[in-house]
């Protein structure tokens, strides 16, 4: 098991989604990067159940281009967040059940810390929600930040 010092982050993985959730867990981390001076990078994840439910057999391909194409827009838009503000940063688009990916990106690359955005949700409709935030805290093996 990996030990974790609180005074290192060298490794910000965050996920994103283009959501003004998204975005303020994007400039958390950039400021967190910023001060810890560690690199961030940044993955979006084309949920494999929205294409299924979004579109026919036939429709698949072209949905899943539709999102990777948002996916690119949300990447580039954090990329120039952190270039702006000097941080050192990457991306990567994939395709899978977010939470697993997210989780898979933070252990394969040895993150030291997951920043993502939640809605926030409460009540019945937080227990009707797939949190992907939840599953990324329940399966992670580092230690996750949540940005309301």
């Amino acid at each position: 098991m990996k030990k974790y010092n609180s005074q290192i982050i060298k490794k910000i993985i965050v996920p994103t989604g283009g959501s003004d959730y998204s975005i303020r867990a994007e400039e958390y981390a950039i400021g967190l990067a910023q001060t810890h001076q560690a690199e961030i990078m940044f993955v979006y994840v084309v949920d494999e159940l929205v294409i299924e439910k979004l579109s026919t057999v036939a429709q698949r391909e072209e949905t899943e281009q539709e999102l990777k194409s948002d996916g690119q827009r949300y990447i580039k838009y954090a990329l120039n967040l952190a270039e702006k503000a000097g941080v050192k940063a990457n991306s990567i688009i994939t395709k899978g059940r977010p939470f697993a990916q997210i989780v898979g990106f933070a252990k394969n690359l040895e993150g030291d810390l997951i920043v993502m955005g939640t809605h926030g949700h409460r009540g019945a409709e937080r227990i009707l929600l797939d949190s992907v935030a939840e599953r990324v805290i329940e399966y992670s093996n580092c230690p996750v930040l949540v940005v309301k």
